[in-house]
Formats: C-alpha cells, sequence, structure tokens
C-alpha cells in the first residue's frame, strides 16, 4: 500500500506534483485494473491538492462518459463537442480555463466551479481514450505548474493503456 503524502504547508505546487509522481508510478505499477488506477489517482489528487473536484471522462459511446472521480456529483455524459471536456477531446491537447464562465460553451455541472484544467489521456494508437478534469472553486487557480505536473502524471497512466 502506499505511503501518504505528507508535505509542508509551503511546498509548491510543482514540488507535489514531484513528489506524488513516484508514489503513484509505483501504485500503477502493481496494479492492472484501470478503473481501480482511476480511482486511485483522482484520489491521490484530490488529497494532495485539495482540488474541488477530481475525476475521468471516458471514451465510450461516441461520448465522455464519467469514470472514477473525487467530489461533489458530475455530469455523466459530455458530448465530444461541448464544454472543457469536449474541446480537450476535439483538440487533443491540455485546456486551462481561469474562468469557466469566460469558456463558450462551459457545462455548469457544479455553479462552485470557478476555473478548470483537462488533460487527455491517450491510448497507444494516438487516439482519445479519457481526459482528466480538474475544477477549483477559486478562479485562475492553474497554471503552467498544473499543466505540466498532470501531463506527467497522465503519461504514467498511458502506458497502462
Amino acid at each position: 500500500m502506499a505511503e501518504t503524502l505528507t508535505l509542508p504547508a509551503t511546498t509548491s505546487r510543482a514540488e507535489i506534483y514531484e513528489a506524488l509522481h513516484p508514489q503513484l508510478e509505483a501504485l500503477l505499477a502493481s496494479e492492472s485494473d484501470l478503473i481501480a488506477n482511476l480511482a486511485n489517482v483522482a484520489a491521490a489528487l484530490k488529497e494532495a491538492f485539495g482540488f474541488f473536484w477530481v475525476g475521468f471522462y471516458l471514451t465510450k459511446e461516441g461520448q465522455l462518459v464519467l469514470g472514477p472521480f473525487q467530489g461533489p456529483l458530475a455530469c455523466t455524459r459530455i458530448p465530444f463537442h461541448k464544454g472543457v471536456c469536449g474541446a480537450c477531446y476535439t483538440r487533443q491537447k491540455t485546456i486551462l480555463v481561469p474562468d469557466v464562465e469566460l469558456f463558450p460553451g462551459h457545462i455548469a455541472c457544479s455553479s462552485a466551479s470557478r476555473s478548470e484544467v483537462v488533460v487527455p489521456v491517450f491510448h497507444r494508437n494516438g487516439s482519445v481514450a479519457m481526459v482528466l478534469d480538474v475544477d477549483s472553486d477559486k478562479p485562475d487557480d492553474f497554471g503552467p505548474a498544473d499543466v505540466a505536473g498532470l501531463e506527467k502524471l497522465m503519461a504514467l497512466l498511458e502506458r497502462k493503456l
């Protein structure tokens, strides 16, 4: 079982991602079940950072379907062309949104969500397998350290696909 990540309160987000990486790498290496791995990654991110909502939307049935998550109830299905998650899927790149109310077509699964970062996770064949969706209840809460850290962590998941 993985150890709980304990760092000083003054630790930067970049440092937290760096500390979390080997723990998740070890955890994922010892488990083959995708859902179990996604559940643990979502929980680890929620615990390490205290984000408002962390979860996965999996590519299924021509849309994004809710997978393991941590936080309040969420939208169950998102069309590929809707919201930040759909834009991430369609553009096949990470999308950082400082103010969700200014994002055209934003889907408000929770009115408390103020900023968001969504990262694609790719199959070996290059198609998008799922997206990681991270929401904050604070505006402009994500930056380059989050994008780099989350993309590096999602690369660990891509090895399992």
